[in-house]
């Protein structure tokens, strides 16, 4: 049985257009201790899937799936207290924007506490050197200085390195980054990835990861899904899809990378559209 394991998954949204259809049956499911990559363009769904799987969406989205299920769980059924139980400390969540998902209010030090006093129900002292423990594990500098720093105090690969701790808190059996490196340089995008496989190696949870950058599913993943337009184009172990991609769009997809490049310009996702792939 699948850890995670989401079947014919639909999210409309009511607009002031009128309805609008985010996602069209997309099946998805993830194993312990396995990566899988969920890529695509922005716009393909993907976060998404994701928000509605953790049940974060607004009222304004109509959700329904006929399977969804977390370790034989039907996440479908839950009531909000039942889901609360479960959402951040057996399966969590890394946001694009860590300095957003942050609470600027409050500091570091009682925002990772929180986590650990609705979930695990350490506090005191021992909710504290938990949260030390947590942030040394992820590479946050004299983390015991750090409990008093509000999130503008910190650079933003620290903020995504507590986002990070936060997700890790409650040693979820599951966790879902989405885009966990965007807006950082070159070498922190480095850092961290190397800090969620470790992570995800030493623990043996699963983990998906929400990218539209084709070099980290090469690096990451054993397992790719591919995004376009709400639905889902093609799934394969990574070798496979790097070797042999059997849809238009994945081909599209590899074909637009840099290294890729044949001619004068790289050929765009229309290219192929145009000539009927999808």
């Amino acid at each position: 049985m699948s850890l995670l394991e989401i079947r014919n998954l639909k999210v409309e949204f009511d607009t002031a257009k009128g309805p609008f259809k985010a996602l069209d049956g997309v099946d998805y499911a993830v194993d312990a201790g396995e990566v899988l990559a969920i890529v695509g363009e922005s716009g393909s769904g993907k976060s998404v899937a994701m928000l509605a799987t953790m049940g974060l969406l607004p009222n304004t989205a109509t959700i329904t799936a006929d399977k969804m299920e977390f370790e034989g769980l039907d996440l479908r059924t839950l009531s909000a207290k039942e889901r609360r139980r479960v959402i951040g400390k057996d399966i969590s969540m890394i946001f694009q924007e860590p300095i957003a998902s942050l609470n600027p209010c409050f500091t570091v030090g009682f925002q990772l506490s929180e986590t650990l006093k609705t979930h695990m129900g350490l506090k005191g002292r021992k909710a504290r050197d938990r949260v030390v423990e947590i942030l040394t594990s992820v590479g946050i500098p004299n983390p015991a200085e750090r409990l008093s720093a509000f999130p503008h105090q910190m650079s933003g690969g620290q903020c995504q390195r507590v986002m990070i701790a936060m997700a890790i808190a409650c040693a979820p059996k599951l966790l879902i980054a989405d885009e966990p490196t965007t807006a950082l340089d070159v070498t922190i995008q480095k850092q961290i990835l190397d800090l969620l496989v470790k992570l995800q190696q030493d623990s043996g949870m699963g983990l998906i990861m929400i990218t539209h950058d084709m070099g980290v599913v090469a690096e990451t993943a054993d397992r790719v899904i591919v995004q376009y337009k709400g639905r889902k184009m093609e799934e394969a172990d990574v070798l496979s899809l790097f070797e042999n991609p059997k849809n238009p769009y994945t081909k599209a997809l590899l074909s637009a990378l840099p290294e890729n490049a044949t001619g004068d310009r790289l050929p765009t996702v229309s290219d192929f559209a145009e000539a009927g792939g999808f």
